[in-house]
């Protein structure tokens, strides 16, 4: 339990240190295709700025396999996990692994790295040079040539065959795909169900596979403008459904909806877990397959309602957005109590009981 807690620690680790990357790299992307710049081929040629812009994003998504692969053999073993991270990031962009590669690659020289720092023994006075010499070339030499020979290629052919596979899904295959996928982006509201299925998003988009990063954003937004939705439902019926505290905190989340963060919606979830959860999973499942079916892709993997129109269909994106979030506001309108509103935590439909002080006695 305790590894498989560490492992999924280093992976968090990695993804924190990577998402400013992929955010910026996408965005630059995004800018540069609505202003009509392409990817510079030849820079000894003329290229105008918007071509500069999509060409810093690309390069930009280049280096995320050694991003990832550097950060988890730095959560793993320090500094001296950085060179040789890097390295095997490298090596993954090279031989087709891409970021499946660098991430496999990052934890098995991450390991390697504090095994070497554990239990090299050098002699006194090539103590220095350890950290800065001896770790990083003895490893980077050892797992580099197994990244190259060995491990490297079952995880091309992996790779292949999953964006084959994914790329040939038709119909109700793909809703299927993007409802599963819908579903876990919403469950737990940006916790590890919701960081799992944003990794595969992520490492998707860098095969070139465009539709689960668009499945994501919109699971990630169902689940506040579903909640504001349900409220709103219940103000035009009239029918209480949330306490004051809830109607604050549905008036936060809603904004925070359109910025793609999903996290505003857990003091909701708190009081009524079952129902929201259920609700915000079910109404995200039919928007992601919607969006899957309908073949939506975005070049971006944040930014929520801002990066929309870098999508290739985004007026479908809007409408499976619109159509995930009635079904959980819906659901919500019909399934939740009616709340009993408390002053410090003491429910007022309990009565306070009298003190009886008839039987004190002053000797």
């Amino acid at each position: 339990m305790w590894k498989k807690m560490q492992v999924k620690k280093h992976a968090l680790t990695a993804i924190s240190y990577m998402l400013p990357l992929v955010v910026a790299s996408g965005l630059l992307i995004a800018i540069g295709n609505l202003t009509g710049g392409a990817v510079i081929e030849n820079y000894k040629a003329s290229y105008s700025i918007p071509d500069a812009l999509v060409s810093l994003g690309v390069l930009g998504m280049g280096l995320l396999a050694p991003v990832i692969s550097a950060a988890i053999a730095y959560s793993i073993a320090d500094r001296p996990g950085i060179a040789p991270g890097l390295l095997m990031g490298l090596i993954a962009n090279s031989i087709g692994a891409g970021f499946l590669g660098g991430m496999l690659g990052g934890f098995i020289v991450g390991y390697f790295v504090l095994y070497l720092k554990n239990h090299l023994k050098v002699p006194r006075w090539a103590e220095g040079l350890m950290p800065m010499m001896i770790i990083p070339l003895i490893s980077s030499l050892i797992v580099g040539l197994l990244m190259f020979f060995v491990i490297g290629v079952p995880i091309v052919w992996a790779t292949k065959a999953l964006t084959s596979f994914l790329t040939s899904m038709q119909g109700s295959m793909r809703f299927v795909f993007g409802a599963i996928l819908g579903g876990m982006a919403a469950f737990d509201f940006g916790g590890p169900v919701n960081k799992v299925a944003s990794l595969f998003c992520d490492g998707l988009l860098l095969q070139g596979i465009k539709q689960p990063e668009a499945v994501k954003i919109l699971a990630s937004m169902v689940p506040p403008f579903g909640v504001g939705i349900s409220w709103g439902l219940s103000l035009l019926f009239h029918k209480k459904k949330y306490s004051k505290a809830e109607e604050d905190n549905i008036k936060i989340a809603i904004p925070m909806g359109i910025c793609m963060i999903t996290e505003g919606v857990i003091p909701i979830a708190a009081v009524d877990i079952v129902r929201v959860v259920a609700s915000c999973t079910f109404g995200a499942a039919i928007g992601g397959g919607l969006s899957m079916m309908w073949g939506i892709g975005s070049p971006v993997p944040s930014g929520g309602m801002f990066i929309v129109p870098a999508m290739n269909h985004p007026l479908l994106f809007c409408l499976a957005l619109l159509i995930g979030s009635a079904i959980t506001g819906v659901m919500l309108f019909l399934l939740k109590k009616e709340p009993v509103e408390t002053i410090n935590n003491i429910d007022l439909m309990d009565e306070e009981e009298e003190m009886d002080l008839s039987g004190i006695r002053i000797s």
